[in-house]
């Protein structure tokens, strides 16, 4: 087998990208024999992100610090690719990994293609076959899609939409979610929490429902749909306190706050860090949610999820039994909480899902894929869920 190493650059800039590549980034160091692992930041994201790194343990080897306030699209794409296109050409990687389908991903991956240099796509082939929800989620993970050379498709149906999408399966493989790997690697049953505003009401009797809501296609009425559904629930059961960490978003602060602050079992935050989310979310009742990465995190705790949104580019959660798809109107947010606050068997019945994301060995499989692919290694490990 060969022994000369193999500069590997990771590009990502938001807080989830973090989360879902430091197990990656650990797994590449453990080989050092093989990788030289570059961590590569843009900067769409600040403070949350660098949260993240410290966790994992994880230092940058440069951040492009992109973020200003009220970034465009437009600002982002053309910042983030200029300042990624001077690095590559500085270290000449010989593979680059991106992931997901933030605008860093689309740029690194752009960027990546101008230098000919080789691209693994981490979470390949999600969509929710709708090019406006998420937006511009679905149309970014097509175009990082067509310039990857690795496909680490979470599941065996993010393969099949990329064979359907006329993808060669050999450049294909279904490894899990890093998303598992890292909430159980964060996960402490005797965890302190950071946030000193969920002490006081995480050591109340009765029952927890996490909230986040922020995504763009939600603004406006959508939004207060789901708050006026959220502030229903709370009226309705007593015993249940709502701990929503807001997105720091002004819009969605401006209305979240001007239709949930005054409520005493409603509790807004600051967004918290990622090990606070994800031992939140491991002592909460219930999720009410319209997030991504949440589809996956949540059933690693066994924690029915209501999704507040109209597609999904994860229907497995779906199919599962352990995500519910409400859309975005009140009365059905609703209806579907009180059915799982009221009904010990529908509660139970998504409860006891079994998570279609992972095992917690996907950065394993990932970095066996690429050792292999570099001929460090023969033969490619079992793939997830592949029988």
């Amino acid at each position: 087998m060969k022994t000369n190493r193999k500069k590997i650059m990771l590009i990502f800039g938001t807080r989830p990208e973090a989360t879902k590549m430091c197990p990656v980034i650990q797994e590449l160091k453990r080989h050092a024999e093989w990788f030289d692992t570059k961590v590569i930041l843009t900067g769409q994201h600040r403070e949350q992100l660098h949260q993240a790194l410290a966790h994992f343990d994880i230092k940058p080897d440069a951040d492009l610090n992109l973020m200003k306030e009220n970034q465009s699209l437009a600002y982002i794409t053309s910042a983030a690719i200029a300042g990624l296109d001077e690095l590559i050409a500085q270290e000449r990687p010989d593979l680059i990994l991106i992931h997901g389908d933030t605008q860093t991903a689309v740029c690194g991956g752009m960027a990546a293609f101008f230098h000919k240099i080789p691209v693994g796509h981490i979470e390949a082939g999600l969509r929710s076959h709708n090019k406006y929800s998420p937006w511009p989620e679905e149309i970014n993970r097509k175009i990082v899609d067509v310039v990857s050379d690795l496909m680490f498709a979470p599941t065996s149906l993010s393969k099949d939409n990329l064979l359907r999408d006329g993808y060669e399966e050999h450049h294909i493989y279904v490894t899990g979610q890093t998303a598992v790997d890292a909430a159980l690697l964060t996960y402490d049953a005797q965890y302190d929490f950071h946030e000193d505003g969920l002490k006081p009401i995480l050591n109340q009797q009765g029952r927890i429902i996490t909230v986040t809501a922020h995504r763009k296609e939600n603004v406006g009425v959508p939004m207060q749909n789901m708050f006026r559904a959220i502030r229903r629930i709370a009226d309705e059961h007593p015993d249940v306190a709502v701990v929503y960490p807001v997105h720091l978003s002004p819009t969605v602060r401006e209305t979240a706050y001007s239709m949930l602050s005054d409520h005493d079992r409603i509790h807004l935050l600051d967004p918290i860090d990622y090990p606070d989310m994800i031992n939140l979310l491991a002592r909460s009742y219930l999720i009410l949610s319209d997030s991504g990465g949440l589809q996956e995190e949540a059933p690693v705790f066994n924690k029915p999820l209501i999704l507040m949104r109209d597609t999904t580019e994860r229907p497995e959660a779906v199919a599962a039994n352990a995500v519910y798809l409400t859309g975005t109107e009140e009365s059905a947010i609703h209806a579907v909480a009180t059915r799982l606050l009221t009904d010990q068997a529908l509660y139970a019945a998504m409860s006891n899902a079994i998570n279609p994301f992972g095992d917690g060995l996907a950065s394993q499989r990932i970095v066996h894929i690429i050792a292999r692919h570099f001929g460090f290694v023969s033969e490619l490990p079992a793939q997830f869920g592949v029988k």
